[in-house]
């Protein structure tokens, strides 16, 4: 069963957050259930490929919840379609924040979960919220690293700095201007696809295969600024001690990000999990790729969210 709710994001009381809440089947609203707060890929909404994880993990016993980051879909605040990484990541904490209002919520059994950008994000969220209790990614991006350092991390740090330059412009330009600058967050045509792999982003995001009205597939300019200089990964190796599940694709451009969390991840219980045969974007709605890393989320989240449980009842 899948509702659909609106709160008030706790980090910004001027934005309200839109989310589908997904419940196990036989929910009693007089039980205490783990919980799964999973985060959409940049330029991405609830209703895609974050709603196709939320519904499924919440056959396995849980209760998810997918939301809409804020100023995108249809959650509040301006200007629209914001990417600014430190406001993603709150956002991750706002809607644990809401979760520990349900009564049929387990505090001490919240995890979170996210797909490309949105893993990064959680990454981070988890690293400095530890009511998280264990994080899952699929097909991990930071960022900040793809944006400096490209799809395949072929690129040097500096290399990136136009792109700060780039997103200066757009905040003069915006503040002498109702339009504000954009960018894309996929390749917004098909020629201007690199590859194969980002030609499917531009499929998924502008084609009948997954396109939504509320996901443009761009994102303002200005974001540049703090996207470039932003590290989801930022004091993981002192930090995220929380156990970690990777999920990425054997021939994902992107597989280098997940290789990396996991490599600076202080956590003792961290695994890479690798579904052969896929890209990036086919971990988004590919159904036997997507039915694989469920296959191994679910029964993770479902030990270590269990174990946290039973570590707290054995300290008291």
């Amino acid at each position: 069963m899948a509702r659909k709710i609106s709160f008030q994001n706790s980090n910004n009381p001027t934005i309200t957050m839109s989310t589908v809440i997904n419940v196990p089947e036989g929910f009693d609203e007089n039980g205490s259930y783990p919980a799964i707060v999973v985060s959409h890929p940049g330029g991405g909404v609830k209703e895609q490929t974050a709603g196709t994880y939320a519904a499924e993990l919440a056959k396995a016993g849980f209760v998810t919840i997918a939301y809409d980051a804020s100023y995108q879909g249809e959650s509040g605040g301006e200007p629209r379609q914001l990417e600014n990484p430190h406001i993603r990541t709150e956002d991750v904490s706002a809607v644990v924040d809401y979760l520990t209002t349900l009564p049929y919520v387990d505090n001490d059994r919240i995890g979170a979960m996210g797909i490309c950008a949105g893993a990064g994000y959680s990454a981070n969220a988890a690293l400095q919220d530890h009511r998280i209790k264990a994080l899952g990614t699929v097909s991990a991006v930071n960022i900040g690293s793809m944006f400096r350092n490209g799809w395949e991390n072929t690129v040097k740090d500096a290399d990136a700095l136009p792109y700060i330059e780039a997103g200066s412009a757009a905040r003069t330009a915006d503040a002498t201007s109702a339009a504000k600058a954009r960018m894309p967050l996929a390749p917004e045509k098909e020629s201007d696809a690199p590859n194969e792999e980002l030609r499917q982003a531009w499929e998924y995001y502008h084609t009948p295969r997954a396109e939504c009205p509320t996901a443009p597939g761009f994102a303002t300019a200005r974001s540049l600024n703090q996207i470039i200089t932003y590290d989801a990964y930022h004091k993981a190796e002192a930090f995220l001690t929380q156990p970690v599940l990777a999920v990425a694709g054997s021939v994902a451009g992107s597989k280098w990000m997940s290789d990396d969390l996991l490599a600076r991840a202080a956590s003792t219980d961290k695994a890479l999990h690798v579904v052969e045969g896929a890209n990036h974007m086919d971990l988004y709605d590919g159904k036997p790729y997507v039915a694989e890393a469920v296959s191994v989320l679910a029964p993770f989240f479902q030990s270590r969210l269990n174990a946290s449980t039973a570590a707290k009842q054995a300290a008291e």
